[in-house]
């Protein structure tokens, strides 16, 4: 950021201060009164500047504050010593430049803040693409809020992509917070990116994500921080061709998800038994996907235990489910819209995990052709 481009309102608070200056000024200048000068308590001003103002704006207030109080003590104190003069006048100054340095650090801090805001933002789009989703004929609208006070990325994953095998979703929660959980994130993330595209099984997709955090964990335990696990729910909808499309879905220890259809909401436990993605040795039986099959008017709610979990002020947790069966006609953008405001009201704003929502459905063109082609079948 420019040192000399001014914050908002700073033009406004730059004629108010030098207004109350001269005013004391003048106000000091009549009364000529040796104990008290009002201008003693001015330093304040380009002081405020410094906070508010943009650089040159800052130099203007208290260029101002300097002439006025060399003024005032050179002028109006009759029975000061030129010792108590040259004194005045030299703290007049130290204030000046002192202001005019404060506002040069802040504008600095300012600008290097800007700069990191924008590389956490590169970061944040490269590894979790802003939402809404779009891949092939499904849009998912939602939120991602992270629990960590001016984080921008944080344990949570999702993902929807658009691949030879089918449309394909991912959405995940990484165990622990802070930097560690981001890399486990990021490197199951990338592995689904990938494996979505090149393999038919989605119970293969998911052994490609596990290998990935098992080589992430060796990693970190050779390094002596903490192996992490993931927990994810992958779901899959292929065309049928002539016939209504196919879908599958895979619980790696994930929560259910919630279906919902022509206005009923449904809590799905289809494809889970999977232990999460980090743990998956340690069970004797390989992971198995559950097939479903979706209808055109289908919606789907995905989220991770940042919302079932949250917590009221009372100590109750988020009655998700409830609060579907209200809005169950509400279109996938408003739905997530209406969630997102009742659950912030609900925690009042104090989450304690990341919290992620994605509302899944067909786009509204996609959706007449589908139920065309159904009609004409």
């Amino acid at each position: 950021m420019p040192l000399n481009r001014a914050p908002e309102g700073g033009r406004g608070t730059t004629v108010v201060l030098i207004l109350v200056i001269v005013g004391v000024t003048v106000l000091d200048a009549v009364d000529i009164g040796p104990e008290l000068h009002q201008s003693a308590f001015l330093g304040i001003a380009p002081l405020y500047a410094a906070l508010r103002c943009s650089l040159r704006r800052t130099v203007l207030v208290a260029a101002v504050y300097l002439v006025c109080l060399t003024y005032v003590d050179t002028f109006t104190v009759a029975d000061w010593a030129p010792v108590s003069r040259i004194t005045a006048v030299f703290g007049a100054c130290l204030a000046a430049a002192f202001s005019v340095m404060l506002c040069r650090v802040r504008l600095q801090r300012e600008a290097l803040h800007a700069r990191t805001s924008l590389v956490a933002d590169t970061v944040q789009r490269a590894m979790l693409r802003e939402l809404p989703l779009r891949a092939g004929p499904v849009e998912a609208y939602g939120f991602y809020v992270s629990a960590q006070e001016g984080a921008r990325v944080g344990g949570d994953i999702y993902e929807a992509v658009d691949t030879p095998h089918g449309l394909r979703l991912m959405i995940g929660d990484v165990q622990g917070k802070g930097m560690p959980a981001i890399g486990a994130g990021l490197e199951v993330l990338a592995a689904f990116r990938e494996a979505a595209h090149y393999h038919d099984a989605l119970e293969t997709v998911a052994d490609r994500m596990e290998q990935a955090l098992a080589r992430y964990n060796a990693r970190s335990a050779e390094q002596g921080t903490d192996e992490r696990f993931v927990t994810a729910l992958l779901m899959e909808v292929r065309d049928g061709g002539t016939g209504p499309p196919r879908g599958r879905v895979l619980s790696c220890g994930h929560i259910p998800y919630y279906l919902i259809r022509d206005g009923a909401v449904y809590e799905r436990q289809d494809g889970e038994g999977g232990l999460p993605l980090g743990l998956g040795t340690l069970g004797g039986e390989p992971r198995r996907g559950a097939p479903v099959r979706p209808e055109p008017g289908d919606r789907i709610l995905l989220c991770t235990d940042g919302v079932t979990e949250a917590r009221g002020p009372d100590g109750t947790f988020y009655p998700l489910g409830e609060r579907l069966a209200g809005w169950s006609r509400l279109e996938p953008p408003e739905l997530a819209r209406t969630l997102r405001a009742d659950l912030e009201g609900f925690t009042g704003g104090d989450l304690k995990d990341d919290a992620t929502v994605l509302v899944v459905g067909r786009r509204a063109e996609a959706a007449q052709l589908s139920i065309a082609r159904a009609a004409a079948a």
